[in-house]
C-alpha cells in the first residue's frame, strides 16, 4: 500500500535513516544508563550496584561514549561528502561548542574542584574542527588512499598515550591532548583523538574523580587511580 504523500511531506529532505536510528540507540542506551545509576544512587535498585568499578557498568560506559562520538563522526563524513558549506559547519559548530561552554560554566558552579575543562562535547568541538581540515586536505594529496591513511592515523593517536606521555601534560591547559601520566580530577574527560574520529573509531579515556564530597557522583568518574608514569 503507498503511503500518503501527505505523511511522507513530513520526512525532513536529506535525512539518513540508518544514521538517526543508530543516534537514537545512543539516546536511550546513555537515558536508560542514567536512570540505573540514579535509582541506584538513591537505594532503589537490590541488590546495590557498583558503577565505578563493575564492569558491566563500566564497558556500557564506554560503548555509549564511543557510540557518540561514532555517530558524530559519521555525521561529520556525511557532511564532508554532501560538500557542506563553511557557514553551515560554523552554525553547527558555534552550537557544540556553546553547549560544551555551559557545561563548564555548569560544573564548575557544582562542582568547583572537579569542573568539566574538557569533555565529550570539548572533544567534539575540537575534533570536528581537526577533521574539517585535515580530511579535505588528506584527500587532495592522497585521493582514494584517504581512508587508510585516516586509520593508520586512528592507530597512531590510540597508542599515543603509551608512547608520548608526560607531566608536562597533566594541567587543564594540556589534559585535553590525552598525553597524561595521571587521570585528571573532573567529572568528564574525553581527549582529542582527531584522526580516529575522521575514520568513525574511538577510545574514550575514564576520568579520575572521586565521588566523595559531590551530589550527585557522577557515574562516568571510575576509582581514582592515576596512571602510572613510565618516566
Amino acid at each position: 500500500m503507498p503511503v500518503p504523500s501527505s505523511l511522507t511531506s513530513f520526512r525532513p529532505a536529506g535525512r539518513f535513516d540508518r544514521l538517526d536510528a543508530l543516534r537514537g540507540v545512543a539516546i536511550l542506551w546513555m537515558a536508560s544508563f542514567h536512570f540505573c545509576f540514579d535509582l541506584n544512587h538513591y537505594g532503589l535498585l537490590t541488590p546495590p550496584q557498583h558503577f565505578l568499578n563493575d564492569p558491566f557498568w563500566t564497558l556500557q560506559r564506554t560503548g555509549i561514549v564511543s557510540l557518540f562520538l561514532l555517530c558524530a563522526g559519521l555525521g561529520q563524513a556525511v557532511a564532508l561528502e554532501a560538500g557542506q558549506s563553511w557557514q553551515r559547519f560554523w552554525r553547527r559548530w558555534l552550537q557544540v561548542a556553546g553547549c560544551a561552554a555551559l557545561v563548564s560554566a555548569g560544573s564548575a558552579m557544582m562542582f568547583p574542584q572537579s569542573w568539566i575543562s574538557f569533555g565529550v562535547l570539548h572533544g567534539i568541538a575540537l575534533m570536528l574542527l581537526l577533521v574539517r581540515w585535515i580530511v579535505p586536505a588528506l584527500q587532495r594529496v592522497a585521493g582514494r588512499a584517504t581512508v587508510l591513511l585516516l586509520l593508520l592515523l586512528g592507530a597512531l593517536a590510540w597508542h599515543a598515550p603509551a608512547w608520548l606521555r608526560h607531566p608536562f601534560f597533566n594541567t587543564r591547559w594540556w589534559n585535553w591532548t590525552g598525553l597524561v601520566t595521571r587521570l585528571p580530577y573532573t567529572e568528564d574527560y574525553v581527549p582529542v583523538r582527531a584522526p580516529s574520529m575522521a575514520a568513525c573509531s574511538r577510545r574514550p579515556w575514564p576520568t579520575a574523580s572521586a565521588t566523595k564530597g559531590r551530589w550527585p557522583p557522577s557515574p562516568w568518574a571510575p576509582s581514582p587511580r592515576p596512571i602510572r608514569s613510565t618516566a
